[in-house]
């Protein structure tokens, strides 16, 4: 079957099996590699994207659930560079292997649209489906406050 998806501002018209996952597709047909196959079971969280906006585990949804939507991976996070949040990442180098990153950033932009003075709390909460091997949590929850405490200063 057929299925029209938008994946990081660009539309597709893609094939797919109606048992086929989005992570699948993403990787196979529409080539972008962030999201990793880990688990397969929806609980690392390294296949994380977002779904209209919403973080969604890849591997658990089928592809023609997104017919019609708007796919966004890391890869289309900013056009032009690396968003703050992701500089912050950077910055403070908040990730070692860079396996999870890519789900780890999604899930804290995702957060950081919806409350953009996260409290510590809200930021584990956020990143909580997300397993990291590397870093331990410390630098990923700094990094995202850091980038909430920036834009707040931009705003003002």
């Amino acid at each position: 079957m057929d299925i029209s998806v938008t994946v990081n501002g660009d539309p597709w018209l893609l094939s797919v099996e109606p048992n086929d996952v989005l992570l699948e597709t993403l990787r196979s047909k529409v080539g972008v590699k962030s999201p990793k196959i880990g688990c397969e079971r929806g609980d690392c969280g390294s296949c994380t994207v977002l779904l209209e906006g919403r973080t969604v585990r890849s591997c658990l949804v089928l592809s023609v659930e997104a017919d019609g939507h708007e796919v966004t991976t890391i890869e289309g996070l900013d056009d032009d560079g690396l968003t703050s949040l992701q500089q912050f990442f950077v910055d403070l180098n908040s990730f070692q292997c860079g396996f999870c990153t890519p789900g780890i950033v999604l899930a804290a932009a995702e957060l950081l649209e919806e409350k953009p003075n996260p409290t510590r709390e809200d930021v584990q909460e956020a990143i909580g489906g997300n397993l990291c091997r590397c870093t331990g949590y410390a630098p990923i929850i700094e990094a995202v406050l850091a980038a909430a405490n920036a834009a707040g200063r931009a705003a003002r």
